[in-house]
């Protein structure tokens, strides 16, 4: 089994000092453009941003860098190992002022992650998991839920996907916990503060990667909406769409999405 252990302590230290660092702008006066696409960017994405490609590519010369806020070089196709960042997931949070936003980071190895470092600075919130070694918040072994009826969950998705009219079967009632940050999302499901997440819409790689294993190191299932699993540092480093439960809560969601055709779209961050 691979040591990851200089990895995950530099990872954990550059994502704390990520997170040190954004607190400084946070309901601050800051600056705030859009993307193309119309997505939003502030000055705080960029300076953790750079941060993060500092102290990570210094130390880990030969690995892969993958950012949302960095332009895509492809040599990262030829590392074996390959970073894969959010300096902010959920900007729009974070420009509000609200606290459900943060820094996302992974180390993928042939595709698939094997270390992660999630930590939302605002609740004081570090998820952390390392592959076949379990997952943590603050310090402390975490689990998904074990809920097995769709039914009344705690689903960690965007409400109105659920009332379209493509589905064939009306949904039952569930408790809709609704967070800008997609990989929050996810991390809220590997703690058991949510019972689910799911999006039928495509996502970038730093959006999932490291809330991935996250999930699944707390003996969660995650998948694309058709139990399919996500691979990533592909090319196009997209996925068509996420499905995050416990075993049991996958396998009935996963009974009434996988059955969904999607149309390929844009991601969205």
């Amino acid at each position: 089994m691979t040591d990851f252990a200089d990895d995950v302590a530099l990872m954990v230290a550059a994502v704390r000092e990520a997170g040190a660092l954004a607190l400084r702008f946070y309901r601050t006066e800051l600056a705030v453009w859009q993307k193309a696409g119309g997505t939003p960017v502030s000055e705080a994405d960029i300076t953790v941003d750079r941060h993060l490609r500092q102290r990570l590519c210094t130390a880990r010369p030969g690995y892969g860098w993958l950012s949302e806020e960095t332009e895509d070089d492809t040599a990262r196709l030829t590392r074996g190992r390959v970073w894969v960042v959010d300096p902010i997931d959920g900007t729009r949070a974070f420009v509000e002022g609200t606290p459900h936003f943060c820094h996302a980071v992974a180390l993928v190895e042939d595709g698939v992650p094997v270390a992660a470092a999630l930590f939302n600075p605002a609740t004081d919130e570090f998820f952390e998991a390392v592959a076949h070694q379990g997952a943590r918040l603050n310090g402390t072994p975490i689990r998904v839920s074990g809920r097995q009826q769709i039914a009344g969950c705690r689903m960690a998705a965007y409400g109105p996907m659920f009332k379209h009219p493509a589905w064939q079967d009306p949904w039952p009632d569930m408790e809709i916990i609704q967070r800008d940050s997609v990989a929050y999302r996810l991390a809220l499901v590997a703690s058991g503060a949510a019972d689910a997440a799911m999006g039928l819409n495509t996502k970038n790689d730093w959006d999932l990667a490291a809330a991935d294993l996250i999930v699944r190191e707390a003996g969660g299932k995650v998948t694309a909406h058709d139990g399919k699993p996500l691979a990533y540092n592909n090319e196009a480093p997209q996925q068509p769409s996420f499905l995050a439960a416990g075993p049991d809560l996958h396998a009935a969601l996963l009974a009434r999405t996988g059955r969904i055709k999607l149309r390929s779209r844009r991601a969205e961050s």
